[in-house]
């Protein structure tokens, strides 16, 4: 679990940004899910699978903003 994050960490900021795409940035979701259920947070997880029906229509414009301002997608752990 942990690599995964970490790979996802390490990639460049153009491709974080054709991640965070409306049809793609389901990936962004499933990344929130891998780091809340490494961290152990019940709160994430539940808000991590809500995302995964949710992200496609309104998460992609948070997640491209953050990924441009930060260079991270933002998450509550």
């Amino acid at each position: 679990m942990n690599q995964i994050i970490s790979s996802f960490d390490s990639l460049p900021k153009w491709a974080k940004i054709v991640l965070a795409l409306p049809f793609l940035d389901i990936v962004w979701a499933v990344y929130r899910l891998c780091k809340s259920i490494s961290k152990n947070n019940t709160l994430g997880i539940i808000l991590a699978i809500l995302m995964l029906f949710i992200c496609p229509t309104i998460m992609w414009i948070v997640d491209i903003v953050t990924i441009i301002a930060f260079d991270k997608v933002i998450w509550i752990d």
